[in-house]
């Protein structure tokens, strides 16, 4: 990945900011984008410590660049992807990475929380992609990620928001995998089961309040469901993005992968 261009978004924290850590050990030159501006140059300066004394890399503060932005928000978007090309020239990678659609289920839900989701999860990988996609188109080649959630395979009780506006992402990703290939994009998504993240704390506690149970008990109900008895970690996720993101996986596209330690039941 050495000297490749990526943006990562939701790179401030959990799966975002593994992946964003793993390109930069690789070589690649990272853009790291979040809504908390203090989260996120905190993580700039983190990571930038951690390359420069772990990988003996002192280039990597020309290697590394914070926007802050909400990815909801179409001119954040804009302002994300024209600071990197003012910094390092072009975008060979995009990972789309967004906060979790709100939990509940469907009598609980409203048509804000509907419009709300269309535009966290779906439309803003419908925007980055948009803005990217020129260069990419130009340079023929291009990574393009989707992080997504193994309710895409397998709907969970209740989380029908991310169920239902998860696949309009999937749906956008294989039709786009079929007409961009002839540019050397590939454009998959990786589908995460539990993971040890901020998100499956989110969840376990709505969990724990809805069931009238502890955090702790609601936890070991999501490792009961996986047959390799334990959460994930993000830095498993970072290495499938890597994975997908490299030379390696130039014929692999309009695939979703999981990686859930086997929770997923279905065969395909």
């Amino acid at each position: 990945m050495k000297d490749k261009v990526a943006i990562v978004c939701g790179s401030s924290s959990g799966m975002g900011r593994a992946i964003a850590q793993e390109f930069l050990m690789r070589g690649a030159k990272v853009t790291l984008c979040a809504r908390d501006e203090k989260k996120l140059f905190d993580t700039m300066q983190a990571l930038t410590y951690m390359a420069v004394n772990e990988a003996k890399d002192k280039s990597v503060t020309m290697r590394i660049i914070a926007v802050p932005g909400d990815v909801c928000k179409p001119n954040d978007l804009k302002r994300v992807v024209e600071e990197t090309v003012d910094a390092f020239g072009t975008v060979h990678i995009l990972v789309n990475n967004a906060g979790g659609p709100k939990a509940g289920y469907f009598e609980e839900l409203s048509d804000e929380d509907w419009y709300n989701t269309v535009n966290l999860t779906l439309m803003s990988a419908v925007r980055m992609i948009r803005l990217v996609s020129p260069y990419m188109k130009k340079q023929k080649w291009g990574r393009i990620i989707n992080i997504t959630s193994m309710s895409v395979k397998q709907p969970i009780d209740n989380l029908i928001l991310s169920n239902s506006i998860r696949l309009a992402v999937v749906g956008l990703a294989k039709t786009l995998a079929i007409q961009w290939a002839k540019y050397g994009i590939t454009i998959n998504n990786i589908a995460p089961g539990p993971i040890r993240t901020e998100r499956i704390e989110e969840l376990a506690n709505a969990k724990a309040e809805k069931e009238g149970i502890s955090y702790e008990e609601a936890i070991k109900a999501w490792i009961k469901e996986v047959p390799m008895g334990r959460l994930g970690k993000v830095e498993e996720v970072a290495k499938l993005a890597a994975f997908l993101a490299s030379e390696d996986a130039s014929f692999i596209t309009g695939a979703t992968i999981q990686i859930d330690g086997g929770a997923i039941r279905f065969v395909l």
